[in-house]
C-alpha cells in the first residue's frame, strides 16, 4: 500500500505528541477546515508531507490557495498526467478569473463542486444517469470501461449514449462534444472515494506539520530510510521552519529522532554508525531508571559495557554524543600517550569494568553492609587541546554521514554569496544553465589520480557544498592544469561554463568545462576587490555619518570603497568622495553593515 510509510510517519507523531505534550489525539478526527493546515498549503509549505510535496504541484497550490477540503481532493486527481493541463482552469475558475461553463444546465449540480471541470469517474457515471436514462449497472459498466481504457466497450456505449439523449430531447452536437470530452477523460479517469482517501491521509500529515511540528518533523527524519541526502533535506526544511535539529546526545537522545522540552529536534544515537539498538537501549535505559550521566566516568560505571562496548562509545564520542558531559572534549577520547599506547577511551572502558565488576562480586558482611573493598579511581584527563572545527567535523561526517555540527564551508560563507551563482545540485539540470558562466564553491571530499589504457593521467574529485555534491573528471591539459587541487579536503571556488560538447558519442550533449579553480581561502583577496555602499539620502545625518566613517576606518585593507547617495523622492544619484579609502572585507565589517538598514552594498 503506497501510504503505508506515510501511516508510519504519522503513528509515531502521534506517540511522540502524547509523551511531549499528553495529548492524545485521534488523528481521523481532526477539523476539515483548521485554518492552520489551509494557511500551509497556501504557502505551499508541504515537504515532508503525502501526496503534495513535489514542485509541481507547490507551485499549484500557491495558486489554487485551498480553503476546502474539496480542492485538495480534486487537486489530487487532477495532479496527474493528463488532467493537468485542466489544474489552470480549475484553479482560474475557482477564483471568478474565467467564468464557469457548462455545456448543458442540466449539468451545473453535478458539476459544481469542481467548477464545471470533470475530474471524477463518479461524476460521469451520474450524468450518464441523468442526461441518457442509464441505469446505475449501466454506468459501472461505462466506469469500469473508462478505467481499463476498454476501447471496444466505450463504442458500444456511446451509441447508447447519444440515443439516450436524443430521446430527451438534448442536442446532439453539444452531447457529440460531451461524449469526447469523457472519451479523453477516460486516459485519466480517478475514482472520487480513492482520490479522497489519498487527500484525507495527506492532510493528516499537514494538519501534524502545521499543529506540531517538531514531533511530526522528527517522526519524518526518522523513517528517511536512513539516506543521507533524504535527512539533510529534511533537516534544512526543519531550520526553513524555526525548528533546531540537535546532534546525538547520552542525556536526551533515544534510538531514533525525537523531541525535547524547547521543541527542538534531538539526533537519534542509532543513526550513528557503529551504535547498535542494544548499545542505545542500554543507554536509555540505565538514563531512565537512574537519572542523567553527570560525567563520563559516571556513564562507564553505570552503562552495561558488554552491549555499549568500546567500539559503540568510540562512534558516540566521535559524533557528539559524549559533548553535553562536562571536563571532556573529543579529542580526550582518542588520544594515546605514545606508539602502542591504550587510547584515553580504552583506560576509561577498563575503569567502568573494574568498577561494575567491583560491585557484581561485592559480599555482604555478616553487618549485611556491603565490602565494596577500595575505591578505584577515575583515570585522569589527559592535559590536550580539543580538535580543530575541521577535525571534528571530517569525524562527525565518517559516523553520522554528513556534517552535523557545522560545515567546513561555514568560514566561507560570505565568499559564496558574493562569488558564487550556483551550487552543486543545480549542476545537475546543466540545459537549464547553457552558454552561464558558472561559479560554485564546495570542499572536496574524494580525488582520485589515475593512468588510462593509452597511459595518459586523468583525475577525479568530488566536491560537496551546503545543499549536495558533484563529480568532476578532468582529462588531458585539464588534468595537468588542475592536478594540484584534487586533494582531499580542499576548499575550492571553482568557474566554468554548460555547453555543448563538440566531440565524441556524447556529441551536442551539455557538460560542465571547468576554466580555473582558486583555492577558496585566496578568492576574498583576489576577486573581492571593491566595496559599493548605497546610503539612502532622505535618512542620512550625522550620527550615520560618523558610524559609517568609524566602521571603515576601524578594518583597513586593500578593498576600494565606493559610495552612492540616493534619493528616491528626488530620483537621483551622488557619487560621494571617498578620500582613497580602503578596507578588508571582513565578518566583522559586513555585519555591522547589514545592522545599517539606511545602507545596503555589493561587492565587486
Amino acid at each position: 500500500f503506497l501510504g503505508l510509510k506515510t501511516l508510519t510517519i504519522i503513528r509515531d507523531a502521534l506517540r511522540m505528541i502524547k509523551a511531549n505534550h499528553g495529548v492524545d489525539i485521534a488523528i481521523d478526527d481532526i477539523p476539515l477546515d483548521d485554518p492552520k493546515t489551509f494557511a500551509l498549503y497556501q504557502r505551499a509549505e508541504t515537504n515532508g508531507t503525502f501526496q503534495f510535496e513535489s514542485a509541481g504541484m507547490q507551485k499549484y497550490l500557491r495558486e489554487l490557495k485551498a480553503d476546502q477540503f474539496g480542492d485538495l481532493i480534486a487537486m489530487n486527481a487532477l495532479y496527474r498526467p493528463g488532467p493537468l493541463e485542466y489544474i489552470p482552469t480549475f484553479i482560474k475558475r475557482k477564483h471568478g478569473l474565467e467564468p464557469i461553463l457548462y455545456d448543458l444546465p442540466e449539468m451545473e449540480d453535478l458539476l459544481k463542486e469542481t467548477y464545471g471541470v470533470t475530474v471524477y469517474q463518479e461524476q460521469v457515471m451520474l450524468l450518464s444517469q441523468k442526461l441518457a436514462g442509464f441505469t446505475k449497472g449501466d454506468a459501472d459498466v461505462l466506469r469500469k470501461a473508462m478505467g481499463k481504457k476498454d476501447r471496444a466497450t466505450l463504442d458500444k456505449m456511446k451509441g447508447k449514449f447519444l440515443e439516450g439523449t436524443k430521446e430527451r430531447g438534448f442536442d446532439a452536437k453539444v452531447c457529440e462534444k460531451v461524449w469526447t470530452d469523457w472519451e479523453a477523460f477516460a486516459q485519466y479517469a480517478f475514482n472520487k472515494s480513492h482520490s479522497t482517501c489519498y487527500a484525507f491521509v495527506a492532510y493528516q500529515t499537514a494538519w501534524l506539520k502545521a499543529n506540531y511540528p517538531s514531533e511530526y518533523m522528527a517522526s519524518v527524519l526518522t523513517h528517511s530510510g536512513g539516506q543521507i541526502d533524504k535527512i539533510t533535506f529534511f533537516m534544512e526544511e526543519c531550520r526553513r521552519m524555526g525548528i533546531q535539529v540537535l546532534g546525538p546526545d547520552v542525556n536526551e537522545s533515544q534510538l531514533q529522532f525525537s523531541v525535547n522540552k524547547k521543541g527542538e529536534v534531538r539526533f537519534g544515537l542509532g543513526a550513528v554508525k557503529g551504535v547498535g539498538e542494544a548499545a542505545v537501549d542500554a543507554i536509555v535505559k540505565e538514563r531512565n531508571e537512574h537519572g542523567p550521566y553527570k560525567d563520563i566516568f559516571d556513564l562507564v560505571r553505570r552503562v552495561n559495557l558488554r552491549s555499549a562496548n568500546r567500539k559503540a562509545l568510540e562512534s558516540l564520542a566521535y559524533g557528539g554524543a559524549f559533548d553535553g558531559l562536562p571536563r571532556t572534549h573529543r579529542a580526550h577520547y582518542f588520544h594515546s600517550p605514545g606508539e602502542g599506547k591504550p587510547t584515553w577511551m580504552e583506560t576509561l572502558t577498563r575503569y567502568g569494568q573494574q568498577c561494575q565488576d567491583g560491585a557484581d562480586s561485592a559480599q555482604v558482611n555478616m553487618f549485611g553492609e556491603a565490602d565494596e573493598g577500595a575505591a578505584i579511581p577515575e583515570p585522569t584527563i589527559p592535559a590536550i587541546d580539543p580538535w580543530s572545527a575541521l577535525e571534528q567535523l571530517h569525524y562527525e561526517k565518517d559516523v553520522i554521514g554528513f556534517y552535523l555540527s557545522g560545515h567546513p564551508l561555514d568560514d566561507h560563507r560570505l565568499e559564496i554569496k558574493h562569488l558564487c551563482n550556483t551550487t552543486l545540485p543545480d549542476l545537475k539540470e546543466l540545459d537549464k544553465l547553457a552558454g552561464r558562466d558558472l561559479t560554485f564553491a564546495g570542499i572536496v571530499t574524494k580525488a582520485e589520480h589515475r593512468i588510462a589504457k593509452s597511459g595518459k593521467p586523468f583525475g577525479s574529485l568530488s566536491l560537496e557544498d551546503h545543499s549536495g555534491t558533484h563529480e568532476f573528471m578532468f582529462f588531458s591539459e585539464d588534468y595537468m592544469k588542475f592536478k594540484l587541487y584534487l586533494q582531499t579536503g580542499a576548499l575550492l571556488l571553482v568557474k566554468g561554463k554548460a555547453m555543448a560538447r563538440t566531440w565524441g558519442r556524447d556529441e551536442g550533449q551539455m557538460e560542465l568545462k571547468v576554466y580555473n579553480i582558486d583555492l577558496l581561502g585566496d578568492a576574498r583577496e583576489k576577486y573581492i576587490t571593491k566595496l559599493n555602499l548605497k546610503l539612502d539620502a532622505d535618512r542620512v545625518d550625522d550620527a550615520l555619518a560618523r558610524e559609517l566613517g568609524q566602521l571603515l576606518k576601524a578594518s583597513p585593507g586593500k578593498c576600494k570603497v565606493s559610495i552612492q547617495l540616493v534619493s528616491e523622492q528626488e530620483k537621483m544619484a551622488l557619487e560621494a568622495p571617498t578620500k582613497g579609502i580602503s578596507v578588508a572585507v571582513s565578518e566583522d565589517l559586513i555585519r555591522s553593515l547589514d545592522g545599517l538598514p539606511e545602507v545596503s552594498y555589493t561587492l565587486n
